[in-house]
């Protein structure tokens, strides 16, 4: 994206603070939850990813676009965040896999980008009083409608965003002659964990997340796997009966993320909102057996309620991994059942491809159900 005129714009928050900061192109009012991330890299996959459906994502490192953007990387069809907010957007970038700037794309997509923003006030601002809604807009104060579409924009509490970025209709992916069948429900599903089930000898079939255990179980999985994706995962209602349904034949079950929180609502536990979430490639996760630190890639806004003793209300399941940073739930595991999840993902690699291995531990027991 060349330069071109800078217009005045700003972010208003729910609790009244206001930063300040310039337009490329001038954008319509945008409002929505305002999230942070500290991923030093990876943001057209940020971008792309169906978790921040929804969401103006504030970027933490203070240079972003200097790589550049390509067709190979993104998560999904087309960008999923409401809008985004940065300290400095490269005017230029360089790498031998790049298409294109990061400016023109969002722009293409209608994405506004907010610059030249105290990013740093901003997250601890964040961190200290919690992710909360937010509008974008033209001007040097806020307008009477920006305000107004503030006041009505309803908290992330409560929305069932999953059925709003799932598939319309059942498709495949993978080598139609592989040896095994992997069912995913798709609840904002990442492309990069069908490439890794495709790379592990899977071929899938991706449903829309609605979708009933009996039609699932039609298509005689070898394994399900739930996936990631936005929103309250309490609001997400029809997926515990389904899922319940389909653990009761003794089919393995891996969650993502969402997925996670969906397998701890089926066996009793509960959900909460967190102050600020998690969203980076650097979060640390214990796990809980052998004491092995993993170094993860997380966006979630919600989790498990629990700790590392247990998940009231969930006798039957066990916690596998717990967060360093503030001991909240990261991973779970049936006592009896072939079904475990983790919280974080282990498709993203933030560097170490610490979490991968958890691809193989589902397909070795998909392996010895089928014999």
């Amino acid at each position: 994206m060349t330069d071109r005129e800078l217009h005045p714009g700003f972010l208003l928050l729910e609790d009244g603070t206001l930063f300040r900061g310039v337009f490329r192109t001038p954008p319509v009012i945008t409002v929505a939850e305002v999230v942070f991330t500290t991923n030093m890299s990876g943001y057209q996959e940020v971008f792309t990813d169906p978790s921040y459906r929804g969401q103006i994502v504030v970027m933490t490192a203070p240079m972003i676009g200097n790589y550049g953007v390509n067709a190979s990387d993104p998560e999904s069809a087309r960008p999923q965040v409401a809008g985004v907010i940065v300290r400095e957007l490269s005017n230029s970038y360089s790498n031998w896999r790049a298409e294109g700037d990061l400016g023109s794309w969002l722009s293409d997509a209608q994405i506004p980008i907010l610059e030249e923003v105290d990013t740093r006030r901003l997250t601890k601002h964040l961190r200290t009083i919690g992710s909360m809604t937010g509008v974008m807009g033209l001007g040097d104060e806020p307008s009477a409608e920006a305000i107004a579409a503030l006041e009505a924009c309803p908290s992330m509490e409560g929305l069932d965003l999953a059925t709003r970025v799932t598939t319309g209709e059942r498709y495949t992916w993978g080598n139609p002659d592989a040896p095994y069948h992997i069912v995913a429900y798709d609840y904002g599903i990442k492309r990069n964990i069908l490439r890794l089930f495709d790379e592990n000898g899977c071929r899938i079939t991706v449903l829309p997340a609605e979708t009933s255990a009996e039609d699932a179980l039609a298509l005689a999985p070898d394994g399900v796997f739930l996936s990631n994706g936005p929103g309250d995962p309490a609001a997400v209602t029809y997926a515990p009966a389904t899922v319940r349904a389909i653990a009761a034949q003794g089919v393995p079950i891996f969650g993502i993320c969402l997925g996670h929180q969906i397998l701890g609502l089926t066996f009793g536990g509960e959900t909460i909102k967190m102050s600020y979430g998690h969203r980076g490639g650097n979060q640390p996760v214990k796990e809980v057996g052998s004491g092995r630190v993993l170094i993860t890639s997380q966006n979630h806004g919600f989790a498990v309620k629990g700790d590392e003793d247990g998940v009231p209300g969930a006798p039957e399941l066990e916690v596998t991994h717990v967060n360093l940073n503030d001991g909240t739930v990261e991973g779970l595991k049936h006592r009896d059942l072939p079904i475990f999840s983790v919280q974080y993902h282990p498709e993203a690699a933030p560097g170490p491809h610490d979490a991968r291995p958890l691809f193989e531990e589902f397909l070795a027991t998909v392996r010895t159900r089928k014999g």
